[in-house]
């Protein structure tokens, strides 16, 4: 019998499902959430049963028992920072997700909605490769300021599977090669890989890095707090107002590439400098990984 496995990756307005019989796609879906379902819901745990009830009626479609699976793997959430990799999922894990001790985001649904299925069905539950993987090195930590030091939050899991992928398919260990890895989306996040582990990368969610599809990247530190004081908006708002409604979207009135392509190919000279310049920041983030890694990179993966 194969080893079947149910993959979970919920995201801010969908979550993605797939199963696999070893390494043989079943098949894989997104499910589409709509607005009125998440504004229902009075936070982000209270969204964990229609969320689970939607999985179990794509499962239930696709002619998948809960029963037939062997294991159930989630995306990793905002925990504390740890090592990349895979874990089981625990009750302090839970604990730590469910309060948001560390961050509020869709992806800490994912280790809940793994365990609740894997419990249904007396399995195993993992995650892997959270998105607070940190093998930061001690020289990345430093932030120029004392009372602040540079954090390891990035998109960990495609930026470690596309890093294998490659080795994989051109006959290398991951462990003994450098890479570097920028993960280009609605978030942007740039890794230098040394042998297997990711020693320094852009905090995408902290404001970090070059502006993306809805992030605002890094600002100028003194522009920045003027432009704080000037909203009056409370931290939290103001927080999310760069990292939901910034790059992009802030320049143009869309994060769609599509459009913003289409638009800067017909004229529009804002939409090509917005769109290029995307570009020019991320080239620079790939440059500074490349003197992370003194210049030694086998190849730069873009995902």
């Amino acid at each position: 019998m194969p080893y079947r496995i149910l993959a979970i990756n919920p995201g801010s307005t969908t979550t993605k499902i797939a199963v696999y019989d070893d390494e043989t796609p079943l098949f894989e879906t997104t499910i589409n959430h709509t607005r009125e379902e998440l504004s229902s819901c009075a936070d982000l745990v209270a969204s964990l049963a229609f969320r689970r009830s939607a999985i179990e009626a794509e499962l239930s479609a696709h002619g998948v028992s809960v029963r037939s699976l062997s294991a159930v793997i989630g995306r990793g959430g905002l925990l504390r920072p740890i090592a990349g990799g895979t874990y089981t999922i625990n009750a302090k894990m839970l604990d730590d997700l469910k309060s948001c001790k560390y961050g509020e985001h869709a992806c800490n649904l994912g280790a809940m909605l793994a365990d609740e299925m894997a419990r249904s069905a007396g399995i195993p539950a993992y995650i892997a490769d959270s998105v607070v993987t940190d093998e930061l090195c001690p020289l990345a930590r430093l932030s120029g300021y004392p009372e602040i030091s540079r954090v390891s939050i990035f998109h960990a899991l495609n930026q470690k599977a596309e890093a294998r992928r490659f080795c994989i398919s051109r006959g290398l260990n991951y462990e003994e090669v450098n890479l570097i890895v920028a993960h280009i989306g609605g978030g942007a996040t740039v890794g230098a890989h040394e042998k297997g582990r990711v020693i320094d990368v852009n905090d995408g969610l902290g404001g970090e890095g070059p502006y993306s599809a809805q992030r605002s990247g890094g600002l100028p530190a003194n522009s920045l707090i003027k432009l704080c004081l000037r909203e009056n908006l409370p931290a939290a708002d103001m927080i999310r107002k760069l990292n939901t409604k910034g790059g992009l979207l802030a320049y143009l009135g869309t994060d769609d590439g599509k459009e913003i392509s289409r638009r800067a190919q017909s004229g529009d000279e804002t939409a090509r400098l917005v769109y290029e310049g995307m570009a020019y920041q991320t080239a620079k983030e790939i440059g500074a990984c490349a003197a992370v890694l003194k210049g030694d990179v086998r190849a730069i993966i873009l995902t």
